[in-house]
């Protein structure tokens, strides 16, 4: 058996040296967003708060948020914080409800990003000349070049695929032999299947572990991929405004929830309503604020992740509970985020079917299912073949442009509930399913 990769010193370390590491780090961070980023100083003297005041990390409570809307508001560039020649990288969001959220890195940024992942590596059990297979999709997105620089940095081998292809991922699963793959855990469901389909147990090819990441799983998901691909599954958790994956990582010893890299990210749980700070242990919304980051200072970003923070168990650092929602109306479908307005704006392009919908996601096995109700305009309801064609065009418009499956179900006329306030538009029956 070859050898586990060593812990660093800090991922034991007491949580009296991490707090103080934090509050240090902490009040560089403020400083330095407030010093050198115009709209942090903007935010603060609003607030009426200076990075001189925090003596505590409790204090911390006293500073604005930042959400996804500071970073359209000022899109491109202007978050950063350092002159544009200290910018190593760019990464962006996909935009596809208006301007990407866009991202700046120094080369340190990228060295301390390239650290934690490789950390989050090793905590899920990666060993000395460990394959790593990345189906991340590379580019502006973080997941492809974070699991990349990361896998590197463990000192691992890094077969950097990307997304799709999936016939041939499965070749080169099978010819390369890799003991480690990085993927969301839907993408996973559908290697097994071509696997099955090319007349290969999944259960005996070479891969050991799995790393998913970029969507919410459940532990019925991990049960149902261990067994099926006969690996362990471990979660990774990060989004790119925080820095990308490896802000937080399960530890394969204990699956119980990605443990938070609290040297790098300080977390908080808040009333997602009020912005209250909560006590450890309460259900609420994620916050994070970037103890290490140059290029793109974040303080008390708000992710919409819903969870709460727990104890260490195989780290002194604390863990978030698996992610079970978001405080906001985005949906994640298959690893695939997609907003209501999204289908909107398709719908009202088919002119036989009424500006009337309700979406309606379920769970078929471990996997995600959107069905979409419509109902055809009054004139048309009579027309099987117009609104059947209408049908047909908005199933392939959301698939082609949204990047996800729908069912799509024309119901009679006023069959949409109808509301005189806010239009119930989702109704998410997964829970229930789990």
């Amino acid at each position: 058996m070859t050898t586990p990769l060593p812990l660093e010193p800090i991922e034991t370390a007491s949580r009296d040296e991490l707090a103080a590491l934090q509050l240090s780090r902490l009040k560089w961070s403020l400083a330095h967003a407030y010093e050198n980023s115009p709209v942090y100083r903007r935010k603060f003297d609003e607030a009426g708060v200076h990075p001189a005041e925090l003596k505590t990390l409790a204090d911390l409570a006293r500073f604005p948020f930042t959400t996804k809307q500071d970073l359209r508001d000022n899109y491109p560039f202007g978050m950063f914080a350092v002159p544009q020649d200290q910018i190593a990288r760019i990464h962006a969001s996909s935009g596809t409800t208006g301007k990407p959220t866009v991202v700046g890195y120094t080369a340190r940024d990228i060295d301390i990003w390239a650290g934690l992942v490789a950390r989050s590596i090793r905590a899920a059990g990666a060993r000395r000349g460990d394959k790593v297979h990345v189906s991340y999709g590379y580019g502006l997105f973080t997941g492809g070049l974070g699991a990349h620089y990361g896998a590197e940095r463990a000192g691992l081998t890094v077969i950097p695929f990307g997304g799709g292809q999936t016939e041939k991922q499965v070749q080169l699963i099978q010819d390369f032999k890799p003991d480690i793959i990085m993927v969301t855990p839907s993408y996973m469901l559908s290697i097994a299947d071509e696997l099955e389909r090319q007349g290969v147990d999944p259960v005996k090819c070479s891969l050991r572990i799995g790393i998913f990441g970029a969507e919410p799983w459940t532990n019925d998901m991990r049960k149902a991929i261990e067994e099926r691909m006969g690996i362990e599954a471990v979660d990774i958790y990060g989004l790119s405004e925080v820095i990308g994956p490896g802000v937080a990582s399960e530890c394969v010893e204990t699956k119980d929830g990605p443990t938070i890299w609290e040297d790098h990210f300080f977390p908080e749980i808040i009333d997602p309503d009020t912005g209250e700070v909560l006590p450890e242990g309460e259900f609420g919304e994620l916050v994070f604020t970037s103890l290490t980051k140059e290029a793109l200072p974040i303080v008390r970003y708000r992710t919409r992740d819903l969870t709460r923070l727990l104890p260490g168990t195989a780290r002194t650092m604390r863990r978030m509970e698996k992610i079970t929602g978001r405080s906001d109306d985005m949906m994640i479908i298959r690893g695939v985020n997609v907003f209501p307005t999204q289908i909107e704006e398709l719908l009202l392009k088919q002119h036989a079917l009424a500006p009337y919908y309700q979406i309606v996601l379920t769970k078929e096995g471990p996997l995600d299912v959107m069905t979409v109700n419509v109902e055809p305009c009054p004139e048309t309801a009579p027309d099987a073949a117009v609104l059947r064609a209408a049908k047909e065009a908005l199933t392939y418009d959301i698939k082609a442009l949204i990047g996800v499956s729908a069912v799509v179900n024309v119901l009679a006329v006023n069959g949409i509930e109808r509301s005189v306030g806010k239009a119930r538009r989702v109704v998410d029956k997964r829970q229930a399913s789990r």
